[in-house]
């Protein structure tokens, strides 16, 4: 069993910055593949990005270029760097781990992002 906790979220202006932590104790977490995604008030949950155990990353397309995903596997923790916020980025946010690329089994219990306009 994987267990992740998530923090960093809060309520912020549109255009300003959060950052997301996901944290494990796992002592293998340099073995899974991570991601984040989020869900808004009656909205699916939906992919934000993603970073496999070897780096490589992937976005939505609607966060490119102001989010950035990166992990820092000593701390056995996973970020979501959060520029340029928009009203529509607010969500829960909830980390996710797997060991197969795009598939994920273990997640965290989410943290609320706000952005007001």
């Amino acid at each position: 069993q994987v267990q992740l906790v998530e923090s960093g979220g809060g309520l912020v202006q549109a255009g300003d910055s959060l950052r997301l932590s996901c944290a494990t104790s796992r002592h293998t977490f340099s073995n899974y593949h991570m991601g984040w995604f989020r869900q808004a008030p009656g909205k699916e949950r939906e992919f934000v990005a993603s970073i496999r155990r070897w780096s490589d990353t992937d976005y939505a397309d609607s966060v490119k270029g102001r989010f950035t995903i990166s992990r820092d596997n000593a701390k056995n923790t996973v970020f979501l760097q959060m520029n340029n916020l928009k009203p529509e980025d607010t969500a829960v946010y909830y980390c996710a781990a797997g060991l197969s690329s795009g598939r994920y089994n273990y997640w965290g219990q989410g943290t609320q992002v706000t952005v007001s306009s």
